[in-house]
Protein backbone atom coordinates (compact mmCIF):
# COMPACT_ATOMS: atom_id res chain seq x y z
CA UNK A 1 0.00 0.00 0.00
CA UNK A 2 1.19 3.66 -0.11
CA UNK A 3 3.38 5.56 2.10
CA UNK A 4 2.24 9.20 3.69
CA UNK A 5 4.46 11.66 4.14
CA UNK A 6 3.89 14.63 6.96
CA UNK A 7 6.15 17.44 6.80
CA UNK A 8 5.31 19.09 10.76
CA UNK A 9 6.45 22.68 10.20
CA UNK A 10 6.31 25.09 13.36
CA UNK A 11 4.63 28.53 12.06
CA UNK A 12 4.75 31.74 13.83
CA UNK A 13 1.58 33.41 13.38
CA UNK A 14 3.25 36.54 10.98
CA UNK A 15 4.69 33.57 8.61
CA UNK A 16 1.34 31.85 8.19
CA UNK A 17 0.46 33.88 5.25
CA UNK A 18 3.99 33.96 3.80
CA UNK A 19 4.35 30.17 3.99
CA UNK A 20 0.60 29.54 2.19
CA UNK A 21 1.25 31.82 -0.59
CA UNK A 22 4.73 30.35 -0.86
CA UNK A 23 2.76 26.77 -1.37
CA UNK A 24 0.62 28.37 -3.42
CA UNK A 25 2.91 29.69 -5.78
CA UNK A 26 4.39 26.20 -6.69
CA UNK A 27 1.09 24.75 -6.98
CA UNK A 28 1.40 21.63 -9.89
CA UNK A 29 5.36 21.31 -8.43
CA UNK A 30 3.95 17.83 -7.59
CA UNK A 31 1.55 16.37 -8.81
CA UNK A 32 3.16 15.29 -12.25
CA UNK A 33 5.80 13.13 -10.10
CA UNK A 34 5.89 9.25 -10.88
CA UNK A 35 4.40 7.62 -7.53
CA UNK A 36 2.45 11.05 -6.42
CA UNK A 37 -1.17 10.39 -4.80
CA UNK A 38 -2.00 13.31 -2.65
CA UNK A 39 -1.14 16.97 -1.33
CA UNK A 40 -2.68 19.07 1.63
CA UNK A 41 -1.31 21.82 3.22
CA UNK A 42 -3.43 21.82 6.82
CA UNK A 43 -3.34 25.15 8.63
CA UNK A 44 -4.13 25.49 12.61
CA UNK A 45 -7.01 26.47 13.77
CA UNK A 46 -6.68 26.48 17.79
CA UNK A 47 -3.97 26.60 20.12
CA UNK A 48 -1.03 25.51 18.08
CA UNK A 49 1.20 27.10 15.33
CA UNK A 50 2.00 24.05 13.59
CA UNK A 51 0.74 23.41 9.70
CA UNK A 52 1.17 19.91 8.23
CA UNK A 53 1.76 19.18 4.69
CA UNK A 54 0.79 15.92 3.78
CA UNK A 55 1.52 14.06 1.24
CA UNK A 56 0.53 10.44 -0.07
CA UNK A 57 3.24 8.30 -2.37
CA UNK A 58 2.72 5.19 -4.03
CA UNK A 59 6.10 3.81 -2.68
CA UNK A 60 9.50 4.96 -0.53
CA UNK A 61 10.99 4.55 -3.30
CA UNK A 62 8.79 7.03 -5.27
CA UNK A 63 8.73 9.83 -2.95
CA UNK A 64 12.64 9.60 -2.31
CA UNK A 65 12.91 10.11 -6.40
CA UNK A 66 10.78 12.95 -6.05
CA UNK A 67 13.06 14.69 -2.72
CA UNK A 68 16.34 14.13 -4.75
CA UNK A 69 15.13 15.59 -8.15
CA UNK A 70 11.75 18.14 -8.23
CA UNK A 71 11.50 17.86 -4.26
CA UNK A 72 15.02 19.52 -4.46
CA UNK A 73 14.23 22.09 -6.42
CA UNK A 74 11.04 23.11 -4.90
CA UNK A 75 12.63 23.85 -1.81
CA UNK A 76 15.29 25.87 -3.00
CA UNK A 77 13.08 28.63 -4.50
CA UNK A 78 15.13 31.50 -4.77
CA UNK A 79 14.17 35.18 -3.75
CA UNK A 80 15.24 38.97 -4.85
CA UNK A 81 18.77 38.64 -6.29
CA UNK A 82 19.25 35.14 -6.33
CA UNK A 83 19.03 34.91 -2.32
CA UNK A 84 16.87 31.78 -0.80
CA UNK A 85 14.27 33.65 1.27
CA UNK A 86 14.24 33.17 4.28
CA UNK A 87 11.88 30.43 6.09
CA UNK A 88 8.57 30.79 7.03
CA UNK A 89 8.89 27.73 9.71
CA UNK A 90 10.76 28.21 12.56
CA UNK A 91 11.05 24.33 12.95
CA UNK A 92 10.24 21.24 10.75
CA UNK A 93 9.94 17.33 11.51
CA UNK A 94 9.44 14.73 8.49
CA UNK A 95 6.82 11.87 9.69
CA UNK A 96 6.26 8.86 8.04
CA UNK A 97 3.60 6.19 7.71
CA UNK A 98 3.01 3.41 6.34
CA UNK A 99 -1.25 2.84 4.83
CA UNK A 100 -2.52 -0.08 6.37
CA UNK A 101 -6.26 0.06 6.17
CA UNK A 102 -8.37 3.29 4.34
CA UNK A 103 -11.91 3.99 3.80
CA UNK A 104 -13.60 5.75 1.03
CA UNK A 105 -17.23 6.92 1.19
CA UNK A 106 -19.88 4.67 0.06
CA UNK A 107 -21.43 5.37 -3.40
CA UNK A 108 -25.26 4.35 -2.92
Amino acid sequence: MSIVKINVLTVPAEQRETLEKRFAARAGAVEGSDGFEWFELLRPVEGTDTYLVYTRWRSEEDFQNWLSGRGQAAHSGSGAEGERPKPAATDATLWSFEVVQQAAPRQD
